[in-house]
């Protein structure tokens, strides 16, 4: 018995002090300006992230049952799902973070940022690496759907509402269905919550060419006449 409370004893200073650095890096980055006890009690993300380190945990040892017992505990508590299998890198701040969910075999670097409404997910039945890799420093904009074994790259943004299936080069932003390049942007803009400036829009796109071909249709009727 003594030996298993000084087994648990690291394990539990080590997660006091990874939640410490979270709460720091969510403090810093996020523009609400939180106070210290509003994040400890009232960040979603920083209680998911905190029990997926015990499901984790007891994936790595073999307990799957109760990994995926704790995994569901915290969807219930946070409403963001991740599976125990994932793979999580230091200061992962998953704002408001509702109706998030990371695949198994998903991996995230080291201070990266996702929005809620996100899925990072696969696109077969079969088994092995099915879903995405975020590497360092990555955003994942509002309700985006990242899918598939691609790697998104360090610094990298995928915008709100995306859908991409195609790796992400490092410091690319892509948005959109599928998820592409837009043209040169201004400013700093956060792909968060909407596209960036001068994004293109195919809706827009679409209306233009059917005009374009009206007046070509107008212009051969009034000739024909």
């Amino acid at each position: 018995m003594a030996a298993r409370a000084r087994t648990a004893r690291p394990a539990l200073a080590g997660m006091i002090r990874e939640a410490l650095e979270i709460v720091r890096a969510i403090r810093a980055r996020d523009p609400a300006q939180p106070t210290f006890a509003e994040v400890v009690l009232c960040y979603a993300g920083l209680h998911a992230v905190l029990w997926h380190r015990l499901s984790h945990r007891l994936w790595r040892m073999g307990l799957r049952a109760p990994a995926r017992c704790v995994s569901h505990l915290s969807r219930f508590l946070t409403g963001i799902e991740i599976h125990p299998g994932a793979r999580i890198g230091r200061r992962l701040f998953i704002d408001h973070g509702m109706g998030v969910v990371i695949g198994e075999t998903a991996e995230i670097g080291d201070d990266v940022l996702i929005y809620h409404g996100v899925t990072l997910g696969g696109l077969t039945t079969k088994p092995g690496k099915r879903h995405p890799t975020l590497e360092d420093g990555a955003i994942i904009g509002a309700g985006a759907q990242v899918l598939g074994p691609i790697l998104i790259g360090r610094n990298a943004r995928v915008g709100a509402n995306a859908v991409c299936v195609d790796p992400v080069p490092e410091g690319v932003t892509v948005v959109g269905i599928p998820a592409r390049p837009p043209g040169k942007t201004k400013g700093s803009q956060t792909a968060g919550y909407g596209i960036v400036p001068d994004a293109p829009d195919p809706v827009a796109e679409q209306i233009a060419a059917l005009r374009v071909e009206i007046a070509v249709l107008r212009e051969r009727n009034s000739l024909g006449a």
